[in-house]
């Protein structure tokens, strides 16, 4: 009776669902969120969800994680933070089996997303793919670029997709991509959510007391991977004509990565320590109390797929400014939730402006509205979906 409740309730029958992804918690990634965003959301809902995932060295081997199984794996070549399976292919399938697994949903693109199709292809059952990375935005990781060009992304990506029962597009921009190179497979536009109730149940903590700032302080955060794809370079030089005209101003540089270093020279050439924190990595619990104590959340990112820390910032009711895509001019559809920009200039121009109109408090009517359009529960239903269409389309096939 409960499980006909459940399926009344969602209009679509219970699965079993399986999640590949090389890059899962406690590696901090928008991949990893949004995996994690969707298990929960779509167990709220009655599925049951399986994790097929790589080893981390920060997980004990000895603990136990319910439903998520690990599969030995060592560090990525250029990304040392990342990780590829290099084994466990047979293990994988056994474990699949014998879960039951109704669909297969990869998130990558590499080891454990080309274990996912062995999976699907082993068991006869549908395959989908999020395809998270713009990759052509990523070229100059692989021998500064001189490898790997546009070209080879196209013929990688179509070679991927092939095969596959659907694609799921996290942005318009990222379809257009796929179109461009000549996907064929079935292409479904679903933004990724964000669980509002657990990141705003977070423990509050002072982090204005923990870094150093104080209440009169006007406080910018740009929280991700500190690489140079997310331009921070070009926020530290709106910074250094800002502070000029607002002195009690703040930039809080949450993250770590590869240019950590060339961002610390830079402000000490632009004269920026007194106005410059860098606060390393945020656990992800922890993150809602660096968007509540933000008075603005600022992104150069031209490279977004889906711009997680965007709408996390928005649902604990931080404006933001950020770069003009399809997808955020959707997000960002008022004022007062925030705006985009197409140029360093119009960046700087908004950051002033919303800096004179402090404080920033949206609508509430437009706020709860929004909340909604971005909530995991709306995400999850819209997958849910999409699995159902995709399953009943393989059957009528096969």
């Amino acid at each position: 009776m409960l499980v006909n409740f459940i399926i009344s309730l969602y209009g679509g029958i219970l699965m079993n669902i399986g999640l590949f992804s090389d890059t899962y918690f406690p590696q901090i990634s928008g991949v990893a969120t949004s995996i994690k965003t969707l298990k929960e959301a779509l167990e709220q809902q009655g599925h049951s969800v399986f994790i097929f995932t790589t080893t981390d060295p920060h997980v004990d081997k000895n603990i136990v994680e319910p439903n998520i199984f690990r599969v030995a794996s060592v560090p990525f070549v250029s990304f040392t933070d990342r990780r590829v399976a290099f084994r466990g292919l047979f293990q994988v399938a056994k474990i699949a089996n014998e879960v039951k697994l109704d669909i297969v949903h990869t998130q990558t693109e590499f080891s454990m997303g080309l274990i996912g199709k062995y999976v699907a292809y082993s068991l006869k059952i549908p395959s989908v793919h999020t395809y998270h990375t713009m990759y052509e935005d990523y070229l100059h990781y692989v021998l500064n670029g001189h490898l790997l060009k546009p070209y080879h992304v196209k013929q990688f990506t179509k070679a991927y997709l092939y095969h596959m029962n659907g694609v799921i597009a996290p942005s318009r921009r990222v379809e257009d991509t796929l179109l461009r190179y000549g996907v064929k497979t079935p292409i479904r536009v679903i933004p990724t959510g964000v669980d509002i109730s657990g990141i705003n149940a977070a423990p509050v903590c002072d982090v204005r007391k923990q870094l150093g700032l104080s209440s009169s302080d006007y406080v910018i955060l740009t929280l991700s991977r500190i690489a140079a794809e997310k331009k921070i370079n070009r926020i530290l030089d709106c910074l250094a004509i800002l502070v000029d005209e607002f002195p009690n101003l703040k930039l809080v540089i949450a993250g770590d990565g590869p240019d950590v270093g060339p961002l610390k020279d830079q402000v000490l050439r632009l004269n920026l320590e007194k106005y410059v924190i860098f606060s390393g990595n945020v656990d992800h619990s922890n993150v809602a109390n660096f968007y509540r104590m933000a008075d603005l959340f600022v992104s150069a990112s031209d490279t977004e797929t889906q711009g997680l820390t965007y709408i996390e910032s928005l649902s604990v009711g931080t404006p933001c400014v950020v770069y003009n895509t399809d997808y955020t001019r959707n997000i960002f559809d008022s004022s007062s939730l925030g705006s985009v920009f197409d140029t360093k200039q119009e960046m700087y121009d908004l950051i002033r402006s919303y800096i004179l109109r402090t404080p920033n408090k949206a609508d509430d009517s437009i706020f709860q509205k929004k909340l909604s359009e971005i909530s995991a529960e709306a995400f999850a239903k819209n997958v849910a979906e999409f699995y159902d269409d995709v399953i009943m389309q393989y059957k009528r096939i096969k």
